[in-house]
């Protein structure tokens, strides 16, 4: 039995990397006000499709989608923006106050092709602020983005920025970029040439050599946007400088989903190897209305997990591995029934304790003992027991003490806190 291509498990000895990140994320979104909400994995599939759009190669030909047993279509999940928009709408959530500020931690799914920091089925950190029109949350989003790094100890990031504007400024740029597209469709890929038609916006992120030497020079949003848009962009970037976020101002950033509008955002890095995203985000003030809820402005970011642990483990960024306080060694039938109790007891007072209950030799126990990275051992044998003297060795330091029967509990947790 092998798991499914692009799926994978996230065994014991990687996963404190993972814990980690979530333990600082959620501290960090505590601390700026945000709350937990938790989603569905399935969603009918028109909430994926109105939401990132029909003709993107997400909704085309990366969602799961199957239809159930009444015959409604489904699909797993892509991203979590939809969802939340979703549930946001749905429960009314902004007819007593329309300010709500979410996070969401969990698995997504799009079948494309596997490859280093990408899955089938991958993990996103996903953060959303709705009913708030000012730039400053823009900056604010950006900024709790560079923190958490910087809580990581990451420092190899950048801020990717730019505006995409809004339906008052758009048409003028698709103009310009559709009349450089139709000039030079020879020159397209299969791909630029669908999206001309149909999201024409999409064909400057193409990877393809002869689309990147045909739109070296396209127009950028930059250069359309309204006055809002341009006023809205420009106190984004103040509020970034004066808070110290390194940024680029980067035109060719478009992002993949028909929502957003205004500021759009992503977090690079070369760790990897060829320079890859590991959190994006941006504005999206119309897809509250269009998903039948009220003009409500709304923006997020979702940060790729998978994508940032493998970012950790390049740069070195390791978690202490000895989790265990105390392993009890038993030798005998009653050393067991009181070391099972004195193990429970341990365990309730916080401090991480393990026994062996295969009834092997010391010297096997010993040897379990430093496999598991224990800093303290207790050794209960029948000579002990009889002498009402149990030993705690220091398994750093080797150093020994001698201890009573009765109630160890209180004398281990004492010892432990104070040479701790």
């Amino acid at each position: 039995m092998q798991i499914i291509r692009g799926f994978r498990d996230i065994l014991p000895g990687n996963i404190k990397l993972w814990q980690r990140v979530e333990k600082e994320a959620t501290q960090l979104f505590s601390e700026f006000g945000f709350n937990e909400i938790r989603l569905p994995i399935l969603e009918k599939t028109e909430v994926f499709a109105r939401s990132i759009g029909e003709v993107t190669d997400i909704v085309e030909k990366e969602m799961y989608t199957f239809p159930d047993r009444k015959g409604d279509k489904l699909s797993l999940r892509p991203e979590a923006t939809a969802s939340m928009v979703r549930a946001y709408v749905q429960h009314k959530m902004y007819a007593d106050d329309p300010v709500r500020k979410f996070y969401t931690i969990g698995p997504m799914f799009r079948r494309e092709r596997p490859q280093k920091g990408r899955y089938r089925q991958f993990y996103q950190i996903d953060v959303e602020i709705f009913g708030v029109a000012s730039a400053y949350i823009d900056a604010n989003l950006i900024f709790l983005l560079n923190e958490l790094f910087s809580r990581l100890g990451l420092t190899d990031l950048k801020a990717h920025i730019n505006s995409l504007g809004c339906p008052e400024c758009r048409p003028g740029f698709q103009k310009a970029l559709l009349d450089l597209l139709e000039s030079s469709k020879n020159e397209l890929c299969s791909n630029c040439l669908r999206r001309k038609d149909t999201n024409p916006l999409r064909t400057i992120d193409c990877k393809n050599p002869s689309c990147r030497e045909v739109l070296k020079d396209a127009p950028a949003t930059l250069d359309f946007l309204c006055k809002e848009c341009e006023d809205h962009f420009s106190i984004v970037k103040q509020a970034l400088k004066q808070q110290k976020v390194e940024f680029i101002e980067d035109k060719t950033l478009v992002r993949g989903l028909d929502y957003y509008t205004r500021t759009a955002f992503e977090i690079q890095t070369t760790s990897l190897g060829a320079q890859s995203a590991v959190a994006g985000g941006g504005r999206y003030d119309l897809l509250v209305k269009e998903m039948g809820g009220p003009d409500i402005p709304a923006i997020g970011f979702a940060i790729g997990f998978d994508r940032l642990v493998e970012v950790m483990e390049t740069l070195g960024k390791k978690v202490d591995d000895n989790l265990l306080d105390l392993f009890i060694v038993p030798i005998g039938a009653v050393a067991m029934e009181k070391g099972y109790h004195w193990s429970t007891d341990l365990n309730l007072q916080g401090i991480r304790c393990e026994i062996d209950y295969r009834g092997r030799s010391l010297k096997s126990l010993m040897k379990r003992a430093d496999k598991l990275g224990a800093k303290y051992v207790l050794i209960a044998g029948e000579k002990e027991i009889s002498d009402n003297a149990l030993v705690l060795r220091n398994m750093n330091t080797r150093e020994q003490i001698s201890m009573g029967v009765e109630n160890p509990v209180a004398d281990i947790i004492e010892y432990i806190k104070k040479n701790d």
